[in-house]
């Protein structure tokens, strides 16, 4: 996309339409996956599937959408990041059709699939045109940071509405409500998203992709449905894929990019924080509902509520990067988000003591989350020319994928390791307050600057003024400037 030159003090109204359009399109597909969700019980009586089978209803959607984000992110690279965008909202708009007269598994199953499909086309396209739309980096932050404070508010919106729309209306409304929504995104973008550059002589590597994908759908599919083989299968599949990429003369991700220690460690980030907060949501599912016996409207209001808070965290998150850096506010979310769980070991067996910690803690809790994800965000997209932006949110939607997908199978676990639920929900809170602190000293030194040039003085002087007659680049430029961690 070509580059639209911006300040930190205001945007362009080319830029306010397109960050408009980009960042509905976010809220839309969050408050989708949190609303089908909820309707999952519903959907799957409607279709006549036994509650055995409703994981097949999740697995579905997270198989393709695991499996195929990061050929897409590289996909919109080459080939046009709008285009691939518009595909997968198109694909979406028909997946929602198709899902909402299903009159059968066979329809549903495959209008999940279509789901995972365009999610894994569009998202890492959206990312990146969001990013590459706005060349100042201290806007970029903010903008980041609105888009994570609207895909909280998305995920918590999704699940206030579903419990209403499958109440009041029908749980096919959960599919139907996306169709007006991804029309008029149809129709906008074209008039206000221009299509990104595209790298001359650039082929896709087929091998890459091929290993890649084949090894990321048999890793998701042995952890979502517990098959060690199929585990063991994806491992091979991706040691193929890294042999493939060593000898690959125009790589599907380059291992010199994997290296960086701003994605090596942003990505890291990525998957300690959705597990934990995936792992941490279901724990205490379990505790409300099973040991302190409250009903899943209340359940769902105790998230709820926190959860619509935390969407300030967005913001602010945002704004505190542009000022303090990346390596910073990504450490400090990750102890709030890890720290403020220690309380809920205090939690009883009475219910009235129990709410009492649990609704401050995941005030803090989700706080905490919302900036390590846009703190996380803007992590794996910095030092980084805009077109290597769509192979970077492909990784970064990865990492999120993965780790919402073995989040709950990891705490899961954790909690049968106890015989008493009460105590198994205890030691789940122990083990992620110790791998939030371990990993918040990994990220930190992982992070830490070198070569005294992001760091130094000088060398901000250095890359903010090139040399006599040069002609500066100014995306590489402005992301080291901005994305630094203040001496």
């Amino acid at each position: 996309m070509a580059e639209i030159k911006s300040t930190s003090e205001q945007l362009s109204s080319a830029q306010k339409l397109a960050l408009f359009v980009l960042l509905g399109a976010q809220f839309m597909l969050s408050v989708d996956f949190s609303i089908l969700n909820v309707a999952l019980p519903r959907m799957g009586e409607g279709v006549g599937l036994s509650l055995a089978d409703l994981p097949w209803v999740a697995s579905a959607y997270a198989l393709p959408a695991a499996g195929f984000t990061l050929l897409f992110g590289r996909v919109a690279d080459l080939f046009g990041r709008r285009r691939l965008f518009l595909v997968g909202i198109a694909l979406l708009t028909v997946a929602s059709l198709l899902g909402g007269f299903a009159t059968n598994a066979a329809m549903l199953l495959g209008a999940r699939v279509l789901q995972g499909f365009a999610n894994a086309i569009a998202i890492p396209a959206a990312m990146a045109l969001l990013i590459t739309t706005v060349s100042d980096e201290r806007a970029r932050a903010r903008v980041l940071g609105l888009n994570g404070a609207l895909l909280s508010g998305g995920f918590t919106v999704g699940a206030l509405v579903g419990g209403g729309l499958v109440s009041v209306l029908d749980w096919r409304w959960a599919f139907w409500i996306n169709v007006p929504v991804a029309v008029a995104i149809l129709i906008f973008t074209p008039m206000v998203i221009k299509e990104s550059v595209r790298p001359a002589g650039v082929k896709l590597d087929v091998p890459g992709a091929v290993t890649v994908t084949a090894g990321l759908l048999a890793l998701v599919y042995g952890v979502s449905m517990q098959s060690w083989p199929a585990f063991v299968v994806g491992a091979l599949f991706i040691a193929a894929f890294w042999f493939v990429e060593l000898r690959a003369k125009a790589p599907l991700v380059s291992l010199t990019l994997l290296n960086r220690p701003n994605i090596k460690w942003g990505n890291y980030a990525g998957i300690v924080t959705f597990v934990m907060a995936s792992g941490v949501n279901f724990g205490l599912t379990l505790y409300m509902q099973d040991v302190i016996q409250l009903a899943p409207f209340t359940t769902g209001l105790v998230f709820g509520v926190p959860g619509l808070v935390a969407v300030i965290a967005g913001v602010i998150a945002g704004r505190m990067i542009g000022r303090y850096g990346y390596r910073n506010v990504l450490a400090i979310g990750l102890l709030v988000q890890g720290l403020t769980t220690a309380p809920l070991l205090l939690a009883g067996t009475t219910a009235s003591t129990g709410l009492m910690i649990i609704v401050p803690s995941l005030f803090l809790m989700y706080f905490g989350h919302v900036t390590s994800v846009v703190a996380y965000t803007v992590t794996v997209t910095s030092h980084l020319d805009d077109s290597q932006q769509g192979l970077a949110t492909g990784l970064a939607t990865l990492s999120q994928q993965i780790a919402v997908t073995i989040g709950i199978p990891i705490f899961g676990a954790l909690v049968a390791a106890r015989t008493d639920l009460l105590d198994g929900v205890h030691f789940a809170m122990q083990v992620q307050v110790v791998v939030i602190l371990v990993s918040v000293a990994l990220i930190w030194f992982g992070l830490r600057d070198r070569g005294g040039v992001a760091g130094s003085p000088a060398g901000r002087q250095q890359e903010a003024t090139p040399a006599a007659g040069a002609t500066p680049a100014a995306p590489v430029v402005v992301q080291r400037n901005v994305s630094e961690n203040p001496a």
